[in-house]
């Protein structure tokens, strides 16, 4: 949806004479309005009050929820410069991102085997992704789009650390999914509402709308998959951590390749079942060492159990 509202020619107006969606910010906003609307209804339903056992302020959520609006518009404004393949190579490269992000902000120390990992990850699904895509309309890589896409992983991945360090500092306990889908968002609807207003770009998109009501019916889709979607990354950032939902969600553009492949009969290539090879090869290593981690541990403390009785 956010290729098809950014790349796709409407019927041009006075203010857009090209037809091409004129704001990302618009995007941002529609997604993260919808995502407030939901958060206060899921708060309220599990406490009973939209303000119960808020632990955390709100200034608190504001450093991710900058970083969240500022990937989200570098990815929607990336797409009217730069191919979908160079596209999921960039987003495909988070993993690595996360993991210094995470050493910064949290000072986590990260083995050089697990680096090793992440980076063997971004390989297999860049090359899965690039050798599966076959359309010939694609736009021309610009260096502008280039630097969009980097401010996005950025940017990315300093959004799920510092949510990951928001539930470290207050506890899980304090601050559940809801509360911090609720919390992000409404400090980035007072950002992405702030940058409407000085780039004056309300006047243009409402022109545009009323041009072709059907984008307003595209950003609406767009914003209820955003919302139910970040239910689902507060939650596995919150039980799994930053690294475990990177991993998922680097993952998930791969399957999203070969359920279009199945769906529109694309065909996958041996270079795309290599990185397909590549990826899952990892991820069963991944499994295989902290299910063998976790034994080992269960097994000293019967020990130590053992041996004080």
């Amino acid at each position: 949806m956010q290729e098809l509202i950014m790349t796709t020619t409407f019927s041009p107006t006075d203010r857009v004479p090209d037809g091409k969606f004129p704001s990302a910010a618009f995007c941002v906003f529609s997604n993260r309005f919808l995502a407030v609307i939901v958060a206060v209804i899921a708060v309220k339903i599990k406490h009973g009050a939209v303000t119960a056992n808020n632990v955390a302020p709100l200034l608190a959520f504001t450093p991710c929820a900058i970083s969240n609006t500022m990937s989200s518009w570098s990815q929607y404004a990336s797409l009217k410069y730069v191919s979908f393949p160079v596209q999921t190579v960039f987003k495909s490269s988070k993993i690595i991102p996360v993991m210094i992000m995470g050493r910064v902000l949290k000072g986590t120390n990260y083995p050089w085997a697990q680096y090793f990992e992440a980076f063997l990850i971004t390989c297999g699904v860049a090359v899965f992704s690039v050798a599966s895509k076959s359309s010939d309309k694609e736009t021309s890589t610009e260096l502008i789009g280039l630097i969009f896409l980097l401010m996005y992983i950025c940017f990315d991945s300093f959004t799920s650390q510092w949510q990951d360090k928001l539930y470290t500092k207050y506890g899980k306990s304090n601050v559940d999914p809801y509360q911090m889908m609720l919390g992000v968002n409404s400090s980035a609807i007072c950002i992405t509402t702030a940058g409407l207003l000085i780039t004056g770009d309300i006047p243009i998109v409402i022109e545009f709308l009323k041009a072709n009501p059907q984008v307003f019916m595209y950003n609406v889709i767009t914003a209820i998959t955003s919302a139910s979607g970040q239910l689902c990354i507060f939650y596995t950032i919150k039980e799994f951590g930053p690294i475990v939902f990177t991993i998922i969600m680097t993952t998930r553009q791969m399957f999203s390749i070969v359920i279009s492949a199945i769906i529109f009969g694309h065909v996958i290539g041996p270079k795309a079942l290599f990185g397909a090879f590549i990826v899952f090869s990892v991820l069963f290593y991944q499994i295989r060492r902290k299910y063998n981690a976790k034994k080992m541990k269960e097994a000293s403390s019967n020990l130590q159990k053992n041996g004080s009785t």
